[in-house]
């Protein structure tokens, strides 16, 4: 004989314990719902717990990389170390009591809705539950993406992607081909590349690097940051008005690109001697039209003796090597893939049914679109943090995952005024606004640069990216302005049914 048991019911669920879900709890908490975050592994930290790498760290400065209602005097470095940002991550989710709303190892199956009861089914790994809101914190650096190369399953030596690094392994003396060029090789492939045998650098296309302005921080910052916040905030505020009012200049400016391109030249020049690499590693595309990378050792560690940069694709994968589209066979005991992650396609986007018992990546089709970046037609109740729409290529995407938050939570509020229980942006008005959205890309790098990237979905369209400086996204989203939803009560829906 089995029991049923009803599956346990909550205001909001969120799904995921990084940056953005612990920004959430955080402002759940402080609201007082009745809310659970399920993280599918065992501790907190999102992409910093998962991305572990030599020489992984952040490209925003610390005291910008942080969330703002926990700003940290302790950074050791201007910009930090992957394993400090998953310290503070921790240390957050402890110091602000979020830690008994977590539900670790909690892998969510399936999330649909249910429209006549007006809340969401959840299947996790621990059990359902259903609730009434559904945030999805679970971010876009989820799933890393891996080529299909011929003759990868024949390769007798170690294989595996930057985000899922083998540390068991040791590297000293072998020959090891890396595929990819861009964030996460642009730091490992130097940590690395002292102690291994040879290293090939598969780029296929070559990345814009520019100086890391990067510095230990003395003592004296640190204990003055702790015994005056309010300093630490100011040099947030001059870093963050920095970003906005000269960084974004490249994405919008043809004369601001000319000038950084030359900038990045520059660097690449006093760093690599050599004609011929720097004609190798020499972008064809124009800068900012994919990420900025920023780097003091990429360079140097492609010019040494026992590294070599190869400008071609991979043909085939071979037992011992691998073979590029130029005919050459580079000797291989270790593949290490640094090939990104599935952007455009998040994993959740499978698990997620809306109204209409369509998924979300059925939805989308590999183009991701959104209102706002945070909801989408057809999937009621449904809040996205760090998602398509709000991406941002020169300032901090923590900011833009509290904007988003703040959104959520106004959204939060005038459901319970007024008694609403379900939300859905109207297909007409996210129509116009994705349709605005794509013109106003039209006047940025990321349409004109005549380049592929991450930022642009199937259709070619970069509707990953806000196109625009992001405190006009917080302007945006400060307050959930009704007029483009569809709004319904239980009873309304109860009424239409019958």
């Amino acid at each position: 004989m089995t029991t049923e048991f009803e599956p346990r019911h909550l205001r909001v669920v969120v799904v995921g314990a990084g940056f953005g879900g612990l920004a959430a709890a955080h402002a759940l908490k402080r609201r007082g719902e009745d809310f659970a975050v399920l993280e599918r592994e065992q501790e907190v930290g999102g992409v910093w717990r998962d991305n572990s790498y030599p020489g992984c760290a952040c490209d925003i400065p610390s005291n910008l990389y942080s969330l703002s209602f926990a700003p940290n005097p302790h950074w050791t470095r201007a910009f930090s170390k992957q394993s400090e940002i998953h310290d503070y991550l921790r240390r957050v989710a402890r110091e602000h009591a979020l830690l008994p709303h977590i539900r670790f190892g909690c892998n969510l199956i399936e999330a649909a809705w249910d429209d006549a009861a007006q809340h969401w089914r959840i299947e996790t790994s621990s059990g359902p539950l259903t609730a009434e809101v559904l945030i999805d914190g679970s971010g876009p650096i989820v799933e890393p993406s891996l080529p299909d190369l011929p003759g990868l399953e024949g390769f007798a030596g170690e294989v595996f992607h930057s985000a899922r690094w083998n540390h068991d392994l040791d590297l000293t003396g072998r020959n090891v081909v890396v595929i990819g060029a861009g964030a996460s090789a642009i730091q490992f492939v130097p940590a690395i590349q002292p102690i291994v045998g040879r290293m090939t650098v598969v780029q296929r296309t070559a990345p814009w690097v520019t100086p890391r302005m990067d510095r230990a921080t003395t003592r004296f910052e640190r204990r003055l940051y702790a015994a005056a916040p309010w300093l630490q905030r100011l040099v947030r505020l001059r870093q963050y008005w920095m970003r906005e009012l000269v960084t974004w200049k490249i994405m919008v400016s043809p004369r601001v690109r000319r000038i950084a391109t030359k900038a990045a030249l520059s660097h690449m020049r006093r760093q690599v001697a050599d004609p011929a690499l720097r004609e190798r590693l020499t972008p064809n595309w124009e800068l900012g039209c994919k990420r900025i990378l920023i780097s003091n050792d990429w360079y140097p560690a492609l010019s040494a003796p026992n590294v070599e940069a190869v400008s071609a694709g991979v043909r085939e994968v071979q037992p011992n090597s691998v073979v590029t589209t130029d005919g050459r066979e580079h000797p291989a005991d270790v593949i290490i893939f640094g090939t990104g992650f599935h952007i455009t396609e998040p994993p959740l986007a499978e698990h997620l049914r809306g109204r209409d018992g369509q998924t979300l990546a059925e939805c989308w089709n590999g183009s991701p679109h959104t209102y706002l970046g945070v909801t989408v037609t057809n999937f009621p109740n449904l809040f996205r943090l760090g998602g398509a729409g709000s991406a941002t290529g020169h300032n901090s995407h923590v900011f833009q995952e509290e904007s988003q938050v703040a959104y959520a939570m106004d959204a939060l509020r005038l459901m319970r005024a007024r008694g609403i229980t379900s939300v859905e942006v109207r297909a007409e008005e996210q129509r116009a606004y994705v349709d605005e959205h794509t013109a106003r890309l039209a006047g940025t790098v990321w349409s004109v640069g005549g380049c592929t990237s991450w930022y642009q979905g199937a259709d070619g369209v970069a509707s990953l990216n806000w196109p625009a400086e992001t405190w006009k996204y917080r302007r945006a989203t400060r307050r959930f302005d009704p007029a483009p939803y569809e709004l319904r009560t239980r009873a309304a829906v109860a009424s239409a049914a019958n």
